[in-house]
């Protein structure tokens, strides 16, 4: 009997998904379009350079999915499905603090953490769990009836969860189980077509359109889809040319002269989608819901911790001289400042430890009899030693909060005179029964191996490593 591995599962699974988005939202099928047009141009363009932070195939075939859950339980199932695809919950991102409008979630993102795993298929679902027990959004009248209402669905059938459980334990399925388990899953987050309590959803929607979507409906469903692109400013410029809406911004980091870094994301505009309503009377009405978009993404290089707090440090510095000069273009002001602070080569960038890399042996590595340097920076300039970006696999809770807030039809009400409730990485770990990985503990352990390894190789019993990540 033939078996289906995680990582096919996995990417079986998102092909599925890309497919049934790409019916629902016409849309996004011509963004993937663009998005496979930009990257052959760059592939020519640019030649192997392309491809320094991942093949074109891993690139042209990656993804990553949105999702959004009421209640510690659903978080719970949720995991159980992704771990099936070998996906484990990575980084905790709290948009209550990153957005300026009522955005009431906590997140993580499940994705593979093991470098061959993430080649083979790097699909990623960022994933928000709503917080009813924050009062700075909801009420004590109004978190009740939420939670009953969340306690009394199912989003994810008993059979679903019990093939789950299988192949993650047995880490593949019989190929006869694994189609009934791709069928339920892909069937899952599809968007139901069972009416709305319209009275409900607008009662949600005027604190946040986020939890009218999450707690709205007696579902859920995947909220967008996000093809990578190589050049993301040249396929906004293609998308605004055929006529698709894009936000505004680009968000993330600026484009600039030197290495990518991190993420840069976009989107174009939610669209109204044609939903069945059922007002307070009972009858069946027409409606719209604009909840669903298309993102779209160019991953750079991931930076260690001292990397991030400098990228982070920039972004405030950008926004100061952006409130003091609102006539000038935010991006050319960060640009600025990019290039001014942020060193301009993947080389310094490592010398200075601020950016994640893999070491290997040169194949073209001294051969005149002397013996190696000890240290990795001598390696590295006397030949020795090749650096490899690690590409950065995760999200930022500011442009992620940008994404939803570029998409919603109003900023929703936060009463800033409350309290806000206190969530953390391990409290999510607890909400969905396994730890959340730190994703700077993943970083560092590719680079550490790489270097074990290089040690071994060259035969050194001690080798200096690089700059230390703080």
């Amino acid at each position: 009997m033939s078996t289906i591995s995680q990582w096919q599962l996995r990417a079986a699974f998102a092909a599925r998904l890309s497919r049934m988005y790409g019916q629902e939202v016409p849309a996004y099928t011509t963004l993937v379009d663009v998005s496979r047009e930009v990257n052959e141009d760059v592939l020519r363009a640019r030649g192997s350079d392309a491809e320094r932070l991942g093949s074109i195939s891993r690139v042209t075939a990656e993804r990553h999915g949105a999702i959004r859950v009421g209640t510690p339980r659903e978080l719970g199932q949720v995991a159980r499905v992704f771990a099936a695809l070998g996906m484990r919950p990575v980084g905790f991102y709290d948009l209550r603090e990153a957005a300026a409008s009522a955005v009431p979630v906590v997140s993580t993102a499940f994705r593979p953490v093991d470098g061959e795993e993430l080649a083979r298929n790097p699909f990623r679902v960022f994933t928000s769990l709503l917080t009813p027990a924050d009062p700075r959004f909801f009420d004590a009248d109004l978190r009740a009836r939420l939670e009953t209402f969340l306690a009394g669905r199912e989003l994810f059938p008993p059979e679903l969860l019990t093939l789950a459980d299988r192949a993650e334990k047995e880490r593949e399925l019989p190929e006869a189980d694994a189609e009934r388990f791709l069928q339920l899953a892909v069937g899952t987050f599809e968007l139901s077509t069972e009416p709305v309590d319209r009275a409900w959803y607008e009662t949600l929607e005027k604190v946040s359109a986020v939890a009218a979507d999450i707690g709205g409906v007696r579902s859920t469903h995947i909220n967008h889809l996000t093809p990578r692109v190589l050049d993301i400013d040249e396929l906004y410029r293609r998308m605004t040319n055929r006529g698709i809406e894009m936000i505004d911004t680009i968000q993330g980091p600026p484009a600039w002269k030197g290495p990518d870094v991190l993420l840069r994301q976009t989107s174009f505009r939610a669209l109204a989608e044609p939903r069945t309503m059922r007002a307070p009377d009972g009858s069946i009405v027409s409606g719209a819901l604009r909840v669903r978009f298309g993102e779209v993404e160019a991953r750079g290089i991931a930076l260690t911790r001292e990397g991030r707090t400098l990228y982070d440090d920039l972004v405030s510095r950008a926004d100061e001289q952006a409130s003091r000069h609102p006539a000038e273009a935010r991006d050319d002001i960060a640009r600025a400042i990019w290039e001014q602070h942020l060193p301009g080569t993947e080389e310094d960038l490592a010398a200075q430890g601020l950016a994640y890399f893999t070491y290997r042996l040169a194949d073209d590595r001294p051969r005149d009899g002397s013996g190696p340097p000890t240290t990795v920076g001598e390696l590295v300039q006397q030949g020795w030693v090749r650096t490899e970006p690690i590409v950065y696999e995760d999200f930022l809770p500011r442009s992620a909060a940008g994404i939803f807030q570029s998409n919603l039809s109003g900023k929703g009400t936060r009463d800033n005179d409350q309290e806000g409730v206190a969530y953390d990485a391990a409290w999510l770990s607890g909400a969905v029964g396994r730890d959340v990985l730190d994703p700077f503990a993943l970083y560092a352990r590719q680079q550490t191996d790489s270097l074990a390894h290089v040690a071994r190789e060259l035969g050194l019993t001690t080798l200096t490593p690089a700059p230390s990540p703080r």
